[in-house]
């Protein structure tokens, strides 16, 4: 390599560790003060709900949009409702509209802490950010059609459970008769039954429609790009997506799709609403976004086809809806046993998700039998180092040929210094001597780019990595270390980001926790094992780069850091054992040697 590739090399590397920490500054710092604001707001929304899952007297009101919100409490209150019980789900089903728009998912909660309000999923209209699933018939020219403002009648069952499914009437006065009976599972799935009995004197055309709307998103949604969130569907086997920025700047020709069965939703990180038509029905499904009283309304929806329904006739339409946490398993027996294609693809595995999906199988498969996320990850890295044993072995084997070559190298430096074109000739003869390829030292690297990244979108997108344990003070593999050096490692009772200026410092690329710094500690080992650049300033560079990569690597993931340390502990394992064989100078037998006053053996 000569002085103007390294020079290429050092300036690469320096840009690329400036624009890290500026994003972590400018963007990475505010979204997570916005997600946190977000998050102390949906706790005292959730506090104030009392017994979302009691249906409260009938009061008055009206569900228009309006710039000032009442309260998520006056929004549910503003309709007579039936509640919703089943072990995953509480919450209840707006009569007026006959909505499903009140949910709260039983084995989530906002923190870490068990007492924690539970995640809201769904929020009547009127309150802000709502979100809610919506059910009916379109016809031209068909009067008493219901709408959002029409009271249903409940006339069986008393709370929607498993097995327990409650049934809707509407009768609109001019010989159309509306039956909707609603079912629910022990998870996420409901199932809509909607029949029109024709007993007037006039034949009528109805198009059954669905829609899933939000009104409103809140501040910490579509602000990152690792993870989708917004509009969803797969349409003819064909995932479509569409996350809220684009969706809003293409507000004026909403995409529309032509579907055979298929779903089309609306997801967040982790939870999803998603309508799906009965199987083989041709819909035709839209992504729309419409402005209403200052709000802007994220509309996903499908029309069926158009039914005729003759005097004395009845139809019927079944939908499902799907609302709830996307937990990958859960996911796939939906579209095993109820025939929903691709419905796992409401995961943001990424466009690497040939590395991506096997990566969280191999986890969960080790979850499924140690119980824990953390241990499955040591056991994912030692399998990933067992796969590339071999290529890593003769790399290693090369690196330690070239760290023992290095004094020779120096000399043939030293005397061809005027002359780089004999010296970079004299160098790769040396190299052919002794059988050392110089590249093969970037395989280790290359081999784990794609793991790297892998496991970073696994701990980011799935949920089962959320709030997930592994020992100790570590709750939740997929946030930072929540303890560091500037709170004496939880000694002291205190959060850094809370102090002035220096906050977003010491909650980001200075947040120093205990794994961290054995991250920094293994990198600073395994380079200090490699053998030593050609160039001095480039010696330099490579030697502070486990100290920039500590401040890089602070503010990701505490997963993902235990992954790279672990790994880093492989790493140089192997190659101290090859070293060793090759009787090559190393690190580890000198630190041995100058705290037992022993000479390093060779």
């Amino acid at each position: 390599m000569n002085n103007e590739s390294n020079r290429n090399t050092i300036v690469f590397i320096i840009c690329a560790v400036v624009i890290l920490i500026g994003y972590q500054m400018f963007v990475l710092e505010p979204q997570t003060k916005r997600k946190q604001a977000e998050l102390r707001a949906q706790q005292a929304a959730a506090a104030s709900t009392a017994q979302p899952g009691q249906a409260p007297a009938i009061a008055g009101g009206s569900t228009t949009i309006a710039p000032l919100k009442p309260t998520r409490e006056a929004a549910r209150a503003a309709s007579p409702r039936v509640p919703v019980a089943t072990p995953s789900l509480t919450g209840s089903i707006s009569l007026r509209g006959a909505r499903i728009d009140d949910l709260f998912m039983n084995r989530y909660r906002l923190t870490v802490d068990p007492k924690s309000p539970p995640v809201e999923l769904l929020r009547p209209e009127g309150a802000e950010h709502a979100w809610f699933a919506d059910f009916g018939w379109a016809g031209a020219n068909v009067p008493g059609l219901p709408g959002p403002q029409t009271v249903w009648t409940l006339s069986q069952g008393a709370t929607l459970a498993p097995n327990r499914p409650i049934t809707l009437t509407y009768d609109n006065g001019q010989g159309l008769v509306f039956t909707r009976n609603i079912a629910v599972d022990d998870k996420f799935m409901f199932t809509v039954t909607d029949q029109v009995r024709n007993a007037g004197g006039q034949a009528v055309t109805l198009a059954p429609y669905a829609s899933v709307q939000r009104q409103g998103i809140p501040a910490d949604l579509g602000k990152t790009q690792i993870v989708h969130e917004g509009a969803i569907g797969v349409f003819d086997g064909k995932l479509q997506q569409e996350k809220y920025k684009e969706w809003k700047k293409e507000a004026a020709t909403p995409k529309t799709f032509d579907s055979t069965g298929g779903w089309v939703g609306i997801t967040d990180k982790f939870w999803l609403a998603a309508l799906i038509p009965a199987n083989g029905e041709k819909v035709k499904t839209q992504f729309r976004v419409t402005e209403a009283g200052g709000v802007d309304v994220y509309d996903t929806n499908f029309v069926g086809p158009t039914q005729p329904i003759a005097p004395g006739a009845t139809v019927t339409q079944t939908t499902r809806l799907f609302a709830g946490a996307k937990t990958v398993p859960l996911l796939k027996d939906y579209a095993k046993t109820q025939g929903v294609d691709r419905l796992d693809d409401a995961v943001d595995w990424g466009m690497f998700w040939f590395f991506t999906r096997p990566i969280f199988l191999l986890l969960d498969f080790f979850f499924q039998h140690v119980g824990n996320f953390g241990v499955a990850i040591l056991l994912l890295t030692v399998t990933v180092k067992l796969l590339f044993f071999p290529l890593a072995n003769k790399s290693y084997e090369s690196m330690s040929k070239m760290k023992k070559l290095s004094g020779p190298m120096e000399e043939l430096r030293a005397k061809y210094k005027d002359d780089p074109a004999k010296q970079q000739q004299e160098i790769m003869a040396l190299y052919q001597r002794e059988k050392v390829n110089p590249f093969m030292g970037c395989l280790p690297l290359l081999i784990q780019i794609p793991v790297f990244y892998s496991l970073y979108k696994v701990l980011t997108v799935t949920i089962e990595m959320r709030h997930a344990p592994f020992f100790g003070w570590i709750q939740d593999l997929s946030s930072r270390d929540p303890i560091s050096i500037w709170n004496l490692f939880g000694l002291i009772p205190y959060d850094p980001a809370s102090i002035p200026l220096l906050g977003s410092f010491l909650n980001g690329p200075l947040h120093l926790g205990p794994w961290v710094i054995l991250y920094g500690a293994s990198m600073w080992l395994t380079t200090a094992m490699n053998p030593p650049a050609p160039d001095p300033t480039q010696q330099r560079i490579f030697q502070l780069m486990p100290i920039m990569f500590t401040f890089i690597m602070a503010p990701f993931a505490v997963g993902l850091i235990i992954y790279w340390t672990w790994n880093n502990v492989l790493s140089i394992l192997q190659q101290y054992v090859i070293m060793h064989r090759l009787k090559v100078d190393n690190p580890i037998d000198n630190i041995i040697a100058r705290l037992t006053g022993k000479k390093a053996a060779t």
